[in-house]
């Protein structure tokens, strides 16, 4: 046997002193887990470190799409860590259900107190629903509604209620219609003599106007739309029947203009706006169109466009203004910026004078008052007047009664400082000292300087101007809000309709009487042909 060299058993000593330097190796043992799911409870072991898919891998089971579980997937575990499974499912249906009708009374001052009538029957409506219901290890949990169609709406219930009247009853002449708590409202030869004429309770006012021979009511209504949508949709009724059926003529988005051409035909103007979800709630078109209706057959024409969507000039977002002539020749038209007339044969606009429009700083935007004079000569409107000292033309707080001559085109202030909501108003033509004469109705703002937030009192003058008197209401009364005063077909009774607190009121222009005639407080609009 060989010797062994020195370096050899150098290095067979350092390989025996390095292996006994390292640390001895330890196992570390498995651990046991607990998975709890479907009522049972089963043990898993698994490596140290394990998470808890890897128990779920071991137990072979799966989780379901909506199933919970704790702790989560992505969790190590520990020995004797307990998970547990919650099975979750849902469920649909759909069903039907019955819509219940609402209860409406409408007061009536022309029945006795205590006394009631049914004036339309409630008829429930009808919805489809789609219930999700939440099951979890086989116990409900939640039950929610995720989808609803109303299939039918209900039809409201309304009763007619008498209350007692204070007032006393005025012969009127014509027929006289009134809007009152969203329903319309006619009254004819006495102020007593008065019935329901639709009873929705939807209607909106923006318009509510008879046709020259009384015999239909345009008026508008709230849409079941959201506003930003369709803001309303225009109807008519006719006001001589027991049992009025309302028509659809099938146009929308009616704010500014809406009404009767005077004459022999059934001919509807309008102009439409386009809803917005930003104030005022509108985008004006200044757009005008004629609408043909046969009263006979009770068929709606097709429209036809006069004047194509324009910007309407300064402010003309918020829209235009239109007034037709007393005999239904001429349409006047007026605007933030100016007032003119319609060529309507040349589908075409023509400008009489400019108006200083003036600045709100708001939402909305100021249109002159405008009317035509009975003689069909002359245009009485309202003017914003130029400022004193540094107020800038537009920012002027100044408004004046001016009135135009069609034929020789010069103007004449008729009255200055009324306030911007002055609203002038003509009389029919009556025959005085044999001669064919008419009368202006006007609003005077108390606090001119402050016309946009004013009341107003109610002035008439004759047709130059001239005598102007105050007629109401009196000057230790609180004034009437903005309106047009609403002269009797006749021209001879010289009566006025006015608004007053949300009541009707008849003022006789010669004596200065004046008589309330509803006590509801709900009455926005009126009419009467």
């Amino acid at each position: 046997m060989g010797k062994i060299s020195p370096q050899k058993c150098l290095l067979i000593g350092l390989v025996f002193l390095l292996s006994a330097c390292q640390s001895p190796q330890v196992e570390q043992p498995d651990i046991a887990v607990s998975v709890s799911v479907d009522g049972s409870t089963q043990q898993v072991t698994l490596p140290a470190g394990s998470t808890v898919q890897a128990a779920l891998d071991a137990a072979a089971l799966t989780l379901g799409q909506l199933d919970r579980i704790s702790p989560p997937v992505y969790a190590a575990l520990t020995d004797g860590t307990e998970i547990i499974i919650t099975r979750v499912q849902e469920e649909y249906e759909t069903r039907q259900e019955d819509i219940p009708f609402e209860r409406q009374e409408l007061p009536n001052e022309s029945m006795p107190a205590g006394e009631s009538r049914l004036i339309q029957a409630g008829q429930n409506g009808k919805s489809e629903i789609t219930i999700r219901r939440v099951y979890e290890d086989g116990i409900q949990a939640s039950e929610s509604i995720v989808s609803e169609t109303i299939l039918k709406s209900p039809v409201p219930e309304i009763l007619m209620v008498g209350v007692q009247n204070p007032f006393t009853a005025v012969t009127i002449p014509g027929k006289l219609v009134y809007l009152t708590g969203g329903n319309a409202w006619l009254m004819e030869g006495s102020t007593a003599n008065r019935r329901p004429l639709v009873t929705s309770g939807d209607l909106d006012g923006r318009v509510f106007s008879l046709s020259h021979d009384g015999r239909w009511l345009l008026y508008s209504r709230k849409s079941n739309r959201p506003a930003e949508q369709e803001i309303n949709t225009l109807w008519v009724v006719n006001v001589t029947g027991q049992n009025p059926l309302p028509i659809d003529l099938r146009v929308t988005n009616i704010v500014h203009f809406a009404d009767w051409q005077p004459g022999e035909n059934y001919i509807i103007a309008y102009s439409t706006v386009e809803p917005r979800a930003t104030a005022p709630g509108w985008q004006a078109n200044n757009d005008l169109y004629f609408l043909p209706f046969d009263a006979e057959k009770v068929e709606v024409g097709i429209p036809t466009q006069v004047l194509d969507s324009s910007s309407g000039g300064i402010y003309g977002w918020w829209g235009t203004a239109f007034v037709w002539s007393p005999d239904g020749n001429y349409l006047a038209y007026s605007r933030p910026d100016e007032i003119g007339l319609v060529d309507i044969e040349n589908e075409t606009l023509n400008p009489l004078l400019k108006i200083t429009p003036l600045n709100t700083y708001a939402d909305w935007a100021w249109i002159p008052g405008l009317a035509w004079g009975s003689d069909m000569r002359t245009l009485y409107f309202v003017t914003h007047a130029p400022a004193t000292g540094l107020v800038s033309p537009e920012e002027s707080q100044f408004f004046d009664l001016e009135a135009v001559s069609l034929s020789t085109g010069a103007t004449a202030a008729l009255s200055v400082q009324v306030g911007m909501f002055s609203y002038p108003s003509v009389s029919p033509i009556h025959n005085e000292s044999g001669e064919n004469a008419f009368e202006v109705a006007y609003l005077q703002a108390i606090f001119p300087s402050q016309s946009a937030t004013s009341r107003y009192r109610l002035v008439v003058m004759d047709r130059d101007g001239s005598e102007p008197r105050t007629i109401f209401p009196g000057e230790t009364q609180a004034g009437i809000e903005p309106q047009i005063p609403t002269w009797a077909p006749d021209g001879a009774s010289g009566l006025i309709a006015i608004l007053y607190d949300g009541n009707l009121w008849i003022i006789d222009t010669a004596s200065g009487q004046a008589q309330q005639v509803t006590g509801d407080g709900l009455t926005s609009q009126l009419d009467w042909k």
